[in-house]
């Protein structure tokens, strides 16, 4: 049984270089600074493998994939 996730962002850390904005056009968006935007819709089964491999190539390894919620 595979758990739900969502993304989580280190806003001490991130320095807006923007690639987790290439690897999930789906889910993340840049603001007008280059800094992320997370839609907050738990990343899908097809989509975690792409999701861990943004969270892994982030420079400063500021992005993180967390159980989500089920509230």
């Amino acid at each position: 049984m595979s758990t739900a996730q969502r993304i989580d962002i280190d806003w001490t850390a991130c320095q807006g270089h923007g690639l987790c904005a290439d690897f999930l056009p789906e889910h993340i968006t840049l603001d007008e600074w280059g800094y992320p935007l997370v839609d907050g819709v738990p990343v899908p089964s097809g989509t975690a493998r792409r999701a861990r491999r943004a969270a892994a190539d982030c420079p400063v390894l500021a992005l993180r994939l967390t159980p989500a919620s089920t509230d």
